[in-house]
């Protein structure tokens, strides 16, 4: 693969930004699934069976990772490793720094998985990981070199984005009403109430960063398409996913399919897993 830089400096003013959130989201579970300084993948007990990835988990703004929680439960209850740890959402550097320290702690083979905004964490953070051996991404962001989100999307803010605020240190929040309408339609209210309240906001400047090399460039890739999305447009998924070559399915979900749907989100996953398992 050539080797560029996962990140480079962009601007755009404030306006763009603003329009420009329209897809980022909600987050993982803060848990680690194993405490130890070094983690390793859950691998078969008899010989010749294949290797187990350890999944890593990634999300986007406005939540705590509980959202997750769910697909955790089933991925672990099927023996894999999973790390779904909680990114700054400050810069993008900042992120790709967080996910390297969760990368550092893990032997084996690895799986990253995104969601919303976690697509572009994954997409710049693999770049010159040789452990990751693929990415899933679950209704998200896949940036190409020289693309930033500022430059892809324009136009009105959609009805998840509606009411969108900053605050007076930069960061994006949003609206209770908006969040359990439309970002998480097909989601059990009182679920989504609680998504709401443990939302994490996202800085503005995580938005002003320029994709360099992006690593579904030399990495098999998964993608699933929300056909109800009311803050990524489908077939904007639809383009990320064609352009890089992804293994594609579609479900009928909002924003949160990680949320509304988890069986669906575990099963593309374990799918990525599953093909890129390797002999012990």
């Amino acid at each position: 693969m050539k080797q560029g830089k996962a990140l480079k400096s962009g601007r755009i003013n404030l306006g763009v930004i603003v329009l420009t959130l329209i897809a980022l989201v909600i987050g993982v579970v803060p848990v680690l699934a194993n405490e130890s300084n070094t983690v390793k993948p859950s691998v078969a007990q008899e010989g010749g069976e294949a290797v187990k990835p350890n999944i890593v988990l990634v999300h986007g703004a406005w939540a705590d990772g509980s959202s997750w929680s769910a697909v955790i439960e089933r991925l672990q209850a099927q023996g894999y490793n999973v790390i779904a740890p909680q990114f700054p959402l400050t810069s993008l550097e900042a992120n790709v720094a967080r996910l390297h320290q969760v990368l550092a702690r893990l032997t084996g083979p690895t799986i990253l998985a995104g969601h919303s905004y976690g697509g572009q964490i994954i997409t710049a953070g693999a770049v010159d990981q040789p452990n990751v051996v693929g990415l899933v991404y679950i209704a998200a962001f896949g940036l190409d070199e020289g693309e930033s989100i500022g430059g892809l999307l324009s136009g009105g803010l959609p009805p998840a984005l509606a009411h969108l605020s900053f605050d007076e240190f930069g960061f994006g929040w949003l609206p209770q009403d908006d969040f359990v309408t439309h970002f998480a339609s097909d989601v059990d209210p009182v679920w989504a109430n609680a998504m709401w309240a443990v939302q994490q906001p996202i800085h503005a400047t995580a938005l002003e960063d320029v994709m360099g090399v992006p690593a579904w460039k030399s990495l098999p890739s998964w993608y699933m398409v929300a056909t109800n999305d009311e803050a990524i447009p489908p077939d904007a998924e639809r383009l990320f996913a064609q352009r890089m070559g992804a293994t594609v399915v579609e479900i009928e979900s909002s924003h949160v399919p990680l949320a509304s749907q988890p069986d669906a989100v575990t099963e593309l996953i374990v799918t990525a897993a599953t093909a890129v398992s390797t002999e012990e």
